[in-house]
């Protein structure tokens, strides 16, 4: 009788027990159940954040492509336009030189007996420079046409050198001298058979330099000074598509 406090009270401290290790249980289960669902949403989280970052990079990448494909584009058209016109300066080139060759080779040629006439030095510069042009040299025709015009200042023949000089820096992209040397070309000498050429080699230069607001200003004052022209009418034509 004496014993059975005791072991009441131990049978009541052993429930107490039992029942606090099950809530304890009950407790960290319910922790580790929270803390599963919190990793798991910040999981869930980064995992979406990461999505969203490639997502963008993705759309950043097209963009530029997008972007590198325009650029493209427009350096394929830029340089269409300058084989373009290179093709039609050289084209042009030609002709020019060609119509030079036949009043030269009527002049030298022999007239039945007589002796043929000596050839000037300054013809011979002149020539010598224009051969070299026509042999597309550009670069030893400018020495060659500069070498003309100081040694022969003032005649025609320098006069005729200084237009050819411009032409030789246009056909070596030289865009800026050629516009300085023609565009002074046509103003000391506007009744020269070859100063209406002269103003569009301008504006051709300055289409090549994408100054196309100058260029129009040109040709429209080649168009007024020098109307019904050959070159007046190509100027027509190059404003057409400015």
């Amino acid at each position: 009788m004496l014993l059975l406090p005791v072991l009441l009270g131990a049978c009541a401290t052993s429930s107490d027990l039992e029942a606090t290790r099950q809530q304890l249980q009950t407790q960290m289960s319910s922790n580790a159940q929270q803390a599963s669902a919190r990793l798991s949403d910040v999981e869930a989280k980064l995992a979406n954040q990461r999505l969203l970052d490639l997502v963008n990079q993705v759309g950043q990448m097209q963009t530029e492509m997008a972007s590198l494909r325009g650029q493209n584009e427009v350096l394929q058209h830029q340089l269409a336009e300058t084989q373009k016109r290179q093709n039609d300066l050289y084209a042009d080139l030609d002709l020019r030189l060609g119509k030079l060759e036949h009043p030269q080779a009527a002049a030298s040629a022999p007239q039945g007996d007589a002796p043929a006439a000596a050839v000037a030095p300054v013809d011979a510069a002149l020539s010598h420079a224009l051969d070299t042009l026509r042999k597309r040299d550009f670069s030893n025709a400018v020495g060659q046409l500069k070498g003309v015009m100081d040694s022969y200042p003032g005649s025609s023949q320098s006069i005729e050198a200084n237009y050819w000089l411009g032409v030789a820096h246009t056909m070596l992209q030289q865009n800026d001298a050629a516009i300085d040397i023609l565009r002074r070309f046509a103003g000391q000498y506007p009744k020269n058979a070859h100063s209406a050429d002269a103003l569009r080699l301008v504006a051709d230069n300055q289409i090549a330099l994408q100054q196309k607001d100058q260029a129009r200003i040109t040709l429209r004052q080649l168009i007024k000074l020098y109307p019904g022209t050959p070159a007046a009418q190509k100027a027509k034509q190059r404003l057409s598509t400015l």
